[in-house]
């Protein structure tokens, strides 16, 4: 390996892996005696885990909820991960990376895996919608740059 290809940036997802998953069905067979019209409720939320210099664990939680005539018809938690190799990337940008790039890249997975587990507890399909995480990732870096100087003159 040349010296300008050890300085460039590198990024490779290593492992793609279903950490951990859950189905409840808390009506049981209620939810089928009654009209589907569903309440979707999808809540997300990301977490990493540096394992060493230039690999990361990167972790999407979707916890899915539906509500049938007032009651929770089930309620799905499946926790995405994967491994990646990022070298040469650093700061704001490896932040970045991190917080949407990789999020982005688990979505398809995450949403695969909620579908079937919603199908296979016999209710019709449930395809998510795409989520924009770098528009997600802006949304919070803003809310934090408002919440500091808030924080700053408490002191």
């Amino acid at each position: 390996m040349s010296e300008a290809t050890a300085n460039q940036p590198q990024f490779a997802l290593q492992r793609v892996y279903l950490k951990d998953a859950s189905l409840e069905t808390p009506a049981g067979a209620k939810s089928f005696t009654q009209p589907w019209q569903p309440e979707i409720n999808l809540e997300m939320n990301t977490r990493t885990n540096a394992l060493d210099e230039n690999h990361h664990e990167v972790v999407l939680t979707l916890t899915v909820t539906a509500k049938n005539a007032g009651e929770t018809a089930f309620l799905v938690e499946v926790q995405q991960a994967a491994i990646f190799l990022i070298a040469g990337i650093e700061g704001a940008e490896l932040h970045h990376t991190l917080g949407a790039f990789c999020p982005n890249l688990l979505f398809p997975y995450a949403r695969e895996a909620v579908d079937n587990f919603v199908t296979k507890a016999s209710f019709p399909p449930l395809m998510l919608a795409p989520v924009n995480f770098d528009a997600l990732y802006a949304q919070q870096m803003q809310q934090r740059a408002e919440e500091q100087p808030a924080a700053e003159e408490t002191h």
